[in-house]
């Protein structure tokens, strides 16, 4: 089954859009296992974080990991593009897509399907913490800010949660 994308230009989802087609053929998502794809996760969370935003190794690898739902995007040749993950007490995180790839839907992707397993989880409300440049990005998926702007890893943050229905 497709996921759905976000049109490219209007950011809505709409699977009828001529420009998914494009992009459901160009990246697919799926659900990972830590143990077999750690090393396609870790790929894109390093590349992304550690070395485009200098996040230090050891707060990038929390040690959260095994007990955590991942999801793994991948190009048409199967490399990996982009991550995201969710905590079992509905916490979203390491959200990352590879720069080439930003832009095209993948992210939104992400959090679109990562919301669809938190509601299959029963999960009532998620929260992330948003980088600060990147809260727009959550508030179009209902995301409302909770709380005041806080540093981590030497980035901007802020606490975003939404109820889910």
């Amino acid at each position: 089954m497709p996921d759905r994308l976000l049109d490219p230009f209007s950011g809505e989802a709409d699977l009828a859009s001529p420009y998914n087609t494009i992009w459901m053929s160009a990246y697919t998502i799926r659900i990972a296992n830590w143990q077999d794809d750690g090393l396609a996760l870790r790929g894109v969370r390093e590349t992304v974080f550690v070395y485009e935003q200098h996040v230090p190794v050891e707060l990038e690898w929390d040690g959260l990991d095994m007990n955590c739902l991942h999801l793994l995007a991948v190009d048409s040749a199967k490399n990996a593009i982009g991550t995201g993950r969710l905590l079992p007490d509905g916490v979203i995180g390491r959200m990352a897509v590879l720069r080439k790839w930003r832009g095209r839907g993948v992210g939104g992707a992400l959090l679109l399907r990562l919301l669809e397993e938190a509601r299959k989880k029963e999960i009532q409300q998620v929260t992330l913490n948003a980088q600060q440049y990147a809260s727009g990005f959550y508030a179009k998926f209902g995301f409302q800010m909770a709380g005041k702007e806080f540093m981590d890893a030497g980035i901007p943050h802020i606490r975003m949660s939404l109820w889910l229905s």
